[in-house]
């Protein structure tokens, strides 16, 4: 017999070398207890935490707590059935006008996570016959979308304009085509120069998707996301965006302006097959998104902490991913996996907790150490960030 689970041998192999040396196990941290958006007790050890992709610090906001708590006493725990049938509730209907509101469209689906906004709305719009061009750097969710559906799948070198106008070039004029992008590329905190490549896939006659799961609530002046920024909103197609990030809750949404939108709630498989949100969680999201479109102190406070926390992990010595801080995310780029691994430990032994991310997930076989700032890390909590950063930097031999 065939051991299927062979094909993971190389993988096993690495963690138990890494294991010997002595190191804990990255991806097996619990957190005890969470106080606050920024700190938790991990390992008895009270924590700052600056890898949870809480952007805008909304997880303990006392109107999402309060929001949540009154859809649990009123519509119970869950709703045990799709959106289609019996597990579309008024909290459901509530959250897609919430992000109607906040993005300025006519239509929004939500989905029960931000993996299967990506794996809906790309399987269902591309199909056998269809094109979809992806920066070679896309989410996970995007190329399993690819896969679901079917579609014949073009990459284009990371965020190079003229290698997408390249591609398009040369496919059939009258194939469909469906660009995807991303507002926030989530390993390196780089941002995508949307206005370009809007421009260019509009003139070829694709249809365009953006996930802005990593810039909704943060850039743009309405926290709407790159595509705000850029100026591109009415041009885009599809925005795909997440509850787990910047909304502090769980679950993922599409929005468009295409008036024959509404046609995907009968046709979107993992819209379709699968449970909906609970009310309260549904709740939390509406709640969020409405406050989120009046955040623009936190946003400042936000984009100065990240500045700061890049141009002091700069001033260290310390290789980043980007030149300058570009989005909420600061990727620290480590020499390999057990030099990755031994600095994690170092940091979270002082009171830091951050990502580790490893091949394939990172770009060019990279090893990172990806911060992720949030809007309620004080500046004394940066100043300390930058304090363990030295500290375990020297110790482990980065810096």
């Amino acid at each position: 017999m065939t051991d299927l689970f062979s094909k993971f041998d190389a993988l096993i192999g690495e963690r138990e070398a890494l294991l010997s040396h002595g190191v804990r196990d990255p991806y097996a941290l619990v957190m005890e207890s969470v106080k606050s958006p920024t700190v938790a007790m991990c390992n008895g050890k009270e924590t700052i935490l600056l890898g949870t992709y809480n952007y805008m610090g909304m997880t303990f906001d006392p109107d999402v707590l309060d929001a949540g708590k009154t859809a649990l006493d009123n519509f119970g725990s869950g709703t045990t059935g799709s959106r289609v049938l019996n597990g579309t509730y008024a909290g459901h209907r509530d959250c897609e006008e919430a992000l109607k509101e906040f993005y300025g469209m006519d239509h929004a689906m939500v989905f029960s996570t931000g993996y299967q906004a990506n794996l809906g709305i790309i399987s269902t719009m591309a199909g056998k016959e269809d094109y979809i061009i992806l920066d070679i750097d896309s989410h996970a969710s995007i190329y399993d979308g690819c896969s679901l559906g079917n579609a014949q799948i073009v990459a284009f070198r990371h965020n190079d304009v003229e290698a997408l106008e390249k591609r398009l070039k040369r496919l059939p004029p009258e194939a469909g085509k469906l660009v995807v992008l991303e507002g926030v590329y989530s390993m390196l905190g780089d941002i995508a120069p949307l206005k370009e490549m809007v421009a260019i896939s509009k003139a070829a006659g694709a249809m365009v998707l953006v996930d802005e799961a990593h810039s909704m609530g943060f850039i743009g002046q309405n926290g709407r996301g790159v595509a705000e920024a850029a100026g591109v909103m009415d041009d885009v197609d599809f925005i795909i965006g997440t509850f787990s990030k910047s909304v502090g809750t769980v679950g993922g949404f599409c929005v468009s302006n295409h008036p024959k939108f509404e046609v995907l709630r009968l046709v979107c498989r993992p819209y379709v097959f699968t449970a909906s949100l609970p009310p309260s969680v549904v709740a939390t999201a509406a709640t969020s998104i409405r406050k989120l479109m009046h955040a623009g102190n936190k946003r400042a406070h936000l984009w100065e902490n990240s500045k700061r926390l890049h141009q002091g992990l700069r001033d260290l010595g310390f290789q980043l991913g980007t030149p300058e801080a570009q989005s909420g995310i600061i990727a620290v780029i480590m020499t390999d996996m057990l030099k990755g691994a031994q600095m994690w430990e170092a940091l979270l032994d002082r009171g830091l907790y951050v990502n580790l991310a490893r091949p394939p997930a990172t770009p060019a076989g990279m090893t990172l150490l990806r911060c992720s700032l949030c809007a309620e890390h004080s500046s004394e909590q940066v100043t300390q960030i930058l304090g363990i950063f030295e500290a375990a930097g020297k110790d482990v031999g980065v810096i």
